[in-house]
């Protein structure tokens, strides 16, 4: 087969193909800027004191999280307080946090973002049978030995506003920064006469409590006032013989404050484990308890800190589609792959509709530029046939012709370079015609 009659002409697929391969790879290059990694294999939390409720439930974190083979990695602390300055530290290793609601507020510079209520976080103040009056009023504790948690706590943070709502402070009041089951021990003792405890009621300490002998609940007779004081506090009630009906704990309906627990991530954690901490806090915090219904946490709620976008997607549409089908490590592969595929797509489509009409033209033109010549000729012949003898018009013929026969030109076109060819014939004719011998 002649070179001129191949079935392609790479000269012109180069000429296409070549800008079109750079259109892609900045295509892939645009996406690369956007798609996250693959999500780590560990996720680092800051908990809460020995013993408490945070490490209690992080633990629970750690078992459903091991199911899609991410590895929670638990770092104790003195409690919300401790747990906020974490994440704020740039050094610092940690990529979630559980907070204490009304003791963290945002700044200019943060860069953290919340996860959503995740359940009540009750304020219980236990004290000495006989050590207060009537037990039903925070201003009775003044002047007595108060345990309010350990420094840099949220349970110290909140202990203290109430404590200064009713006019106490360390100077009419023996204040104890201290925590940890051992305060069990030391009210048993009569060492303390009171003690502030911040957690549900599965949290050790509060669960020793309520059962000492000779150690009673507060019964806050100012909860809703505290309520309407400080937006961040729910009043509840504790139903009587809620925790023991058979031992009649507590003796009577009693009224508590609460702060609402919440989770706070860095706002550069990986999506993907912030999916799988919704799940996780869904099967942790989504059964009934003493004091919600089922399926009622976690919730966006309100909290001073943005929602995270994944976690508000969360709450309108559960788990992220692929997951629901699919493994977590297959389910984020796709995902991370649709990040590169769309750009993709938008480049390709439109490439596989014109590259062809393009090099096609590429083909054409060249054939084109010899009709415009040979229509050129025609013209001057038809103007002033006798510019030239019949010769000399000949010559400059013969000169389309020879160079129509070098067209390189694929065999899909080989149709129009006979027209050309034909047509060459007509103004052979013409010439023949109009001009002497």
């Amino acid at each position: 087969m002649p070179e001129k009659l191949k079935l392609l002409s790479w000269r012109d697929i180069v000429f296409v193909a070549l800008p079109s391969l750079l259109l892609i790879a900045g295509a892939f290059w645009l996406a690369a800027q956007f798609i996250k990694p693959a999500p780590p294999d560990k996720l680092i939390i800051s908990t809460g004191g020995e013993g408490g409720a945070y490490q209690r439930f992080a633990a629970r974190y750690k078992d459903a999280l091991a199911g899609y083979g991410i590895a929670l990695v638990e770092k104790p602390s003195a409690g919300s307080t401790e747990n906020l300055a974490r994440l704020r530290d740039p050094d610092f290793e940690v990529d979630a946090a559980f907070i204490q609601g009304g003791t963290a507020h945002p700044v200019e510079d943060d860069a953290l973002v919340s996860l959503g209520d995740f359940y009540y976080e009750p304020l219980w103040i236990f004290y000495r049978d006989g050590a207060v009056g009537s037990g039903d009023k925070v201003l009775e504790l003044r002047g007595k030995r108060v345990a309010i948690g350990g420094e840099g706590s949220g349970t110290n943070q909140l202990a203290r506003e109430l404590l200064a709502a009713n006019g106490l402070d360390a100077k009419n009041t023996r204040l104890i920064e201290a925590g940890g089951l051992g305060l069990v021990e030391k009210l048993g003792k009569s060492e303390i006469d009171a003690v502030f405890v911040v957690g549900p009621t599965q949290s050790s300490l509060v669960w020793s409590l309520l059962y000492t002998p000779g150690v009673r609940l507060m019964n806050l007779a100012h909860a809703e006032a505290y309520a309407r004081r400080f937006p961040h506090l729910a009043r509840l009630v504790l139903p009587r013989g809620a925790i023991d009906l058979t031992l009649d704990i507590p003796a009577q309906d009693v009224q508590l404050v609460s702060p609402m627990a919440t989770l706070l991530v860095r706002e550069d954690t990986h999506p993907a484990l912030i999916d799988l901490l919704m799940q996780a806090a869904s099967e942790v915090h989504g059964a009934p308890g003493v004091f919600q219904k089922p399926s009622e946490f976690p919730h966006a709620g309100h909290s001073e800190f943005p929602l995270s976008k994944e976690a508000e997607r969360y709450y309108k549409s559960g788990k992220p589609f692929l997951q629901r089908y699919l493994p977590f490590w297959a389910a984020t592969l796709i995902d991370r792959m649709v990040v590169m595929l769309v750009p993709l797509l938008a480049v390709l489509i439109p490439l596989f509709k014109f590259a062809p009409q393009i090099y096609g033209w590429r083909v054409r033109s060249r054939i084109y530029r010899r009709y415009g010549e040979l229509k050129f000729l025609e013209n001057e012949v038809n103007e002033d046939p006798a510019r030239h003898t019949r010769a000399e018009w000949m010559s400059k013929l013969e000169d389309i012709e020879k160079d129509a026969s070098t067209i390189r030109t694929p065999l899909t076109f080989t149709d129009m370079l006979y027209t050309l060819r034909g047509h060459i014939e007509l103004v052979r004719d013409m010439i023949l015609r109009r001009t002497a011998a």
